[in-house]
């Protein structure tokens, strides 16, 4: 999913950390023909890895704040807390820690906290978005990092050369990965089909190096036939490999990975800071990826389905014209009201009313509610909840919580995980 990088020209990037997080950081030329000349296999291994079409999603648009952050944020199944996006992120680490990382690289990115706790940034909820998909992918949220570099978690950017989007494809890679570039409507330019397709590409290269989260970001920079070469010259499997002395590979495909760790450490530092953690904890919008079927208008679909047209325009940049192909309804991040989220949890309820343990069920997922007094005692997990945010939301200490559930601190809830809470 790579390309030849440039500087995005969108206004959008003009914040600090973007203008210099796309800078320099370019695959080689060739590496975009080869990420393009993915073999049937990969083709078939990515449609056999795709996300969840339900899984919630997070908006391209700053979330508005409410008076009383910390109570609606629980009250409103609708909401969810920004600290419970940033747990999630951190559960999902591959390699917590800062051990060995380059100076340059933590002073560069040293503001990308305050983007994420800026309340009039709409930094925080793309990334619960991206977040959430790799989560339901199983994959590290190191990748989670890789639209900070490419467009400053900016999903209207476009560059000179042509990328576009918060991932930054190139048209050709865009279609081969089945998103639809032209005739009015650019799919790069929607968080909810570019995440996606981007997900699925890193699954099959996560699969492909070994799970080595470091060798899938080389390949995703550099392509992955160029990343293949690279081993066979070495000698080495990719179990084995040590990605810093892979030879043949550029030094920007090098920096790469060093950049997405480092990002990582600044990310974990942050949380030392009591007015950063401040800044995170006030309520962000649950978003769900849906197909706009039925019209091909943005203010007809909105009308006919309770949404302000304006709203879906901002958080999906693709939408800007208002409208796209007849017979080619686009998937957009759509705001998940309170009754919605009420079925799920009655959902959920219901599988639990038959279950004989506490250990994860067939629950509807991304609940996080109590439903009725038959389940006054359990907490149904919700995408992008952790142990922390629930042990909290229940009066619990945290080792209590882990404890009645016999979990331990680095243990990884998934949605639709039932947890005993008394």
């Amino acid at each position: 999913m790579r390309r030849a990088r440039a500087t995005a020209s969108s206004a959008t990037l003009a914040l600090a950390l973007a203008a210099t997080a796309t800078a320099g950081t370019g695959a080689p030329p060739e590496a975009e023909a080869e990420r393009t000349a993915l073999s049937a296999a990969h083709q078939s291994a990515i449609a056999e890895t795709a996300p969840d079409a339900d899984a919630p999603q997070i908006p391209a648009a700053p979330i508005p704040v409410s008076p009383n952050p910390a109570a609606d944020s629980t009250a409103d199944p609708a909401m969810r807390s920004g600290r419970d996006i940033y747990a999630a992120f951190r559960q999902g680490l591959a390699d917590p820690g800062c051990d060995g990382d380059d100076t340059r690289w933590l002073r560069h990115f040293a503001h990308a906290p305050s983007r994420l706790a800026d309340p009039g940034s709409d930094a925080l909820p793309l990334f619960g978005h991206v977040v959430d998909a790799l989560r339901e992918a199983h994959l590290p949220t190191e990748f989670a990092l890789i639209p900070f570099i490419e467009s400053g978690y900016a999903p209207a950017a476009r560059a000179k050369g042509g990328p576009a989007g918060l991932w930054q494809l190139a048209a050709v890679t865009a279609r081969h990965h089945g998103l639809h570039v032209g005739d009015g409507y650019d799919a790069r330019l929607s968080p909810a089909e570019s995440t996606r397709a981007a997900v699925r590409y890193l699954k099959t290269l996560n699969g492909m190096f070994g799970g080595k989260w470091r060798l899938a970001a080389m390949a995703y920079n550099a392509g992955e036939h160029r990343l293949l070469q690279s081993l066979r010259r070495s000698g080495s499997s990719a179990p084995d490999a040590t990605p810093a002395d892979l030879p043949g590979l550029s030094p920007i495909t090098h920096a790469y990975v060093d950049k997405l760790h480092a990002l990582a450490c600044v990310l974990e530092q942050a949380d030392e800071r009591a007015q950063w953690r401040d800044g995170l904890d006030r309520p962000v919008q649950r978003l769900h990826a849906r197909r706009l079927e039925g019209d091909d208008r943005l203010d007809a679909w909105a009308r006919h389905n309770g949404h302000d047209p304006a709203a879906l325009g901002r958080l999906n940049p693709a939408l800007a014209n208002g409208r796209w192909p007849r017979g080619e309804a686009p998937l957009a991040l759509v705001p998940v009201s309170a009754p919605a989220m009420a079925e799920a949890s009655t959902a959920a309820a219901m599988a639990e009313a038959g279950a004989t343990t506490t250990a994860a069920v067939p629950a509807s997922p991304r609940t996080g509610h109590e439903a009725g007094a038959a389940t006054r005692h359990i907490h149904v997990v919700s995408g992008g909840e952790s142990a922390w945010s629930i042990a909290r939301r229940h009066g619990l200490g945290l080792d209590r919580l882990l404890e009645l559930n016999g979990l331990g601190r680095r243990s990884v809830l998934r949605p639709g995980m039932i947890l005993r809470i008394e």
